[in-house]
């Protein structure tokens, strides 16, 4: 379904457009359809049907968006990996998931866990010689993919996107982020993530071009969008700091960038006046949302104020509530900004959502007991959960830290691994003292060696 309405749109309105390009290749949007086209008929002789599920492991790349359109096409699943995980966590995903095939790069980790069809994309390309094409499915429940979780609460959980899911959260990404026809989208986020994906089929739905990088750096950004003329693109906060702080960003002309989206945390009041400084045409939008529900709030450019920082507002089809205690009357909120510093004052427990884009109680995969804790197209969210960062791994000092884990910025991390970059950053510091978590280590260190000296 998606697909008819996206690609299969924007070969009917805009054929001889730019659809995608990358490394100086260009194709339009009637070639992109016809490759795509292509690609389906060789998963289909290699015995993929609706709802087998196909794993993806690639860096952003031309060749992963055709893929993802190519599933779309005939009702396969995709099983978008994340690139940054180990080898034991995409073992992990991939036996839960039990996807029927797995495409990858070499350049990534290699699963040990065995599937029936496996292809490197990059050294052994798909066959799309093929005369006999499949008709694109159109069935709005059929499963377009599962977006595993980052895990920050629990072990990473497989959200079944459906087609009519992803049309949804298009019509979410367009209220927020408008996209036009002849605007270029740069996916510099992973593709793999619930803040990027979408954009997929937002994109060719407008008539909009798209371009890769693999990985995100300042001066591949920044050459990427003076040489493509770049109009939107999605980040993180940490990605736009690194941005404004590139001593080399003053040599390129980044004028055509017009929106600049970002999710997985506030910017600090620094970084945003910083980002209007050196991109002054640029309007910041910030999106928040979860893989379960795509885009529920969004804060536009005028409303990035010091008075009170905000989660956004929520766009009408959403239906929000402060819940004050379980059982009780519900308040609602639409069409206002929420915030934690109103989710304090009010004493609320939770926040109640309702939209068509939430996934109901059936959204997990191979996951039945959780589908009590959801009901309908309600999604209950604590107001006041807060994720273990950074600074609270200190009291796990002198416990078993291999297996223990930490999340910042939406993604998790070993313990065991901050240990291993720690003394790396220390060489930053000119004394360990500077640093409040480094001085911390540095203290429980010299008790370790010598209690008595350490309490002297």
């Amino acid at each position: 379904m998606i697909y008819v309405h996206s690609l299969g749109r924007a070969a009917r309105y805009f054929p001889e457009r730019t659809a995608l390009g990358a490394n100086g290749t260009r194709s339009t949007f009637r070639e992109l359809h016809a490759r795509v086209g292509r690609i389906a008929a060789a998963l289909t002789k290699h015995g993929f049907k609706a709802g087998d599920r196909l794993a993806i492991l690639l860096p952003n790349e031309p060749d992963y968006i055709q893929v993802v359109y190519a599933c779309a096409w005939l009702g396969v699943t995709a099983v978008p990996l994340n690139t940054r995980l180990s080898v034991k966590e995409i073992d992990g995903i991939l036996t839960d998931a039990q996807p029927h095939g797995l495409i990858r790069h070499s350049s990534l980790p290699v699963p040990t866990v065995p599937v029936s069809w496996q292809l490197v994309l990059d050294q052994d390309p798909l066959d799309v010689q093929s005369d006999s094409i499949p008709d694109p499915i159109y069935d709005p429940d059929a499963i377009l993919a599962l977006i595993y979780t980052s895990g920050t609460t629990g072990r990473p959980k497989g959200v079944e996107m459906r087609h009519s899911n992803i049309l949804e959260n298009v019509y979410h990404t367009n209220f927020w982020f408008p996209l036009e026809e002849g605007a270029v989208h740069l996916h510099a986020a992973p593709i793999f993530h619930i803040a990027d994906f979408p954009f997929m089929f937002g994109a060719p739905a407008f008539g909009a071009c798209q371009v890769t990088i693999p990985k995100f750096n300042p001066q591949t950004f920044c050459e990427t969008v003076q040489r493509e003329r770049v109009t939107h693109t999605v980040l993180v906060p940490t990605m736009i700091n690194m941005l404004t702080q590139s001593p080399e960003l003053e040599k390129y002309d980044l004028t055509t960038l017009r929106h600049l989206g970002y999710g997985g945390s506030p910017m600090a009041p620094e970084l945003v006046h910083r980002t209007r400084q050196v991109l002054p045409k640029v309007k910041l939008v910030q999106v928040y949302g979860l893989s379960e529900a795509g885009f529920l709030t969004g804060l536009l450019d005028h409303e990035h104020t010091e008075e009170n920082w905000r989660a956004g507002r929520s766009r009408r089809e959403y239906h929000a509530w402060l819940l004050e205690q379980p059982g009780r009357d519900k308040r609602c909120i639409p069409e206002r900004l929420l915030s934690h510093r109103r989710c304090r004052l009010s004493g609320c427990k939770r926040i109640l959502l309702h939209s068509r884009s939430v996934k109901g109680h059936d959204c997990y995969w191979r996951r039945e007991r959780l589908f009590r804790r959801s009901r309908g197209r309600d999604l209950h969210a604590s107001s006041r959960a807060r994720s273990r960062g950074f600074r609270n791994t200190r009291s796990e000092v002198g416990r078993n830290r291999k297996g223990l884990r930490c999340s910042q910025a939406g993604e998790n991390t070993q313990c065991g691994r901050v240990d291993r970059v720690l003394p790396t950053i220390a060489r930053q510091f000119q004394s360990s003292a500077q640093h409040p978590i480094l001085r911390h280590r540095a203290t429980e260190e010299r008790f370790r060696q010598d209690p008595k000296e350490s309490s002297a």
